[in-house]
C-alpha cells in the first residue's frame, strides 16, 4: 500500500501558484470528471481583502446580475479512479490568516478520513516550449520520498498558501507531497498552459497509481505548442531565444546531466524576487 494511501486531497491556488492556470487548470478537470460534491468551504470573509481578491459580477441562467465572492473549497468525489479517490480543494489564496485557513482545511481532511495530501504548483521557468513540460517532485515526508523516489527541496525563504497547508497537513499526520511544473515563461502570463496541465495529471497519476481521464487535453496541448510555434516563426529573436532554451534543456537531459539540474533551477525561480517589491506572494 503506498504512503499516500486511496483517499487523496489535491490541491491548487489562483494566483501566484498558478502560472498559465496550470495548476488550477489540473484541479478543475480532476473535479469535473468525478460528479463532486462540496463538502466544506471557508467563511470568506475570514481570509480574503477584497481589494486584492475583488468579488465579481456574473449573469446566471436566469439572466440576473449575481455577485460571486472569492472562495476556497474542498469537494468530494461521487466516484473514484480505481482504488483511488480524489477529493480537490481549489480557490483564492487567502489573504490572512494563513494558519488558521490551513487549520479548517485539515480538520475538514482528518473528519474525511483523508489519507494524504498533494499540493500542485506551476511557475514561470526559462525552458522552451517544444520540450516535455518539467515537473518538480518533492516532499517533506521521509517514507513518501523513499517510496515514491522523490526530491526534498533545500529551499529556504518566504513561501505560499500550498506550504503552509502541506506542513499543517504533516504535522497532523497526513502525508504530503508536492508538484510543481515549469510553464515557459515567455507565454505564461498570457494564455492558459494545457501541456503544463498535462504533464502535472501525468505525474500525479505516476504518484498515486490511479487512471485519470484526460479528456482533450492532450489536443489542447498540441494546438498550444502549434500556436507558439506559428507565433516564434515571425519573430526572429524569439526563434534564437527558445533555440537556446532548447539547446539548454537538451544538456539538463542527456546522461551526464545531474538530476539535481532541475532542482537547482527550481531554488533559483524561488529566490528570484523578493516578496517587498510587490511582485507577488511566494510558495
Amino acid at each position: 500500500m503506498q504512503t499516500l494511501g486511496r483517499r487523496i486531497i489535491v490541491a491548487a491556488f489562483d494566483g501566484w501558484n498558478d502560472a498559465g492556470e496550470a495548476a488550477t487548470g489540473a484541479v478543475r478537470l480532476l473535479r469535473e470528471e468525478r460528479d463532486p460534491r462540496p463538502a466544506f468551504a471557508v467563511d470568506p470573509e475570514l481570509y480574503f481583502d477584497y481589494q486584492y481578491t475583488r468579488p465579481s459580477v456574473e449573469a446566471d441562467g436566469e439572466g440576473r446580475r449575481v455577485l460571486r465572492w472569492p472562495d476556497a473549497t474542498l469537494h468530494r468525489p461521487g466516484q473514484g479512479t480505481g482504488d483511488v479517490w480524489f477529493w480537490t480543494v481549489t480557490g483564492s489564496e487567502p489573504a490572512r490568516a494563513w494558519r488558521s485557513f490551513a487549520g479548517e482545511f485539515v480538520d475538514r481532511a482528518l473528519a474525511e478520513d483523508i489519507t494524504g495530501l498533494v499540493t500542485l504548483g506551476s511557475m514561470m521557468s526559462d525552458v522552451p516550449h517544444t520540450r516535455p513540460i518539467s515537473v518538480f517532485a518533492s516532499s517533506e515526508n521521509a517514507q513518501v520520498r523513499e517510496e515514491l523516489s522523490l526530491e526534498r527541496s533545500t529551499y529556504e525563504g518566504p513561501v505560499g498558501i500550498l506550504s503552509v497547508l502541506g506542513d499543517a497537513a504533516e504535522s497532523a499526520g497526513i502525508p504530503t507531497a508536492s508538484l510543481w511544473a515549469s510553464v515557459p515563461h515567455y507565454v505564461a502570463g498570457h494564455t492558459p498552459s494545457p501541456k503544463a496541465t498535462l504533464a502535472l495529471l501525468t505525474r500525479l497519476e505516476e504518484l498515486t497509481g490511479a487512471a485519470i481521464p484526460k479528456g482533450a487535453l492532450p489536443t489542447e496541448a498540441a494546438a498550444w505548442e502549434a500556436t507558439i510555434d506559428a507565433a516564434a516563426a515571425d519573430d526572429e529573436e524569439m526563434t534564437d531565444y527558445i533555440r537556446q532554451l532548447e539547446q539548454t534543456r537538451d544538456t539538463w537531459d542527456s546522461p551526464e546531466a545531474s538530476g539535481d539540474a532541475i532542482a537547482r533551477a527550481f531554488e533559483r525561480y524561488l529566490d528570484r524576487d523578493d516578496p517587498r517589491d510587490g511582485r507577488g506572494d511566494r510558495r
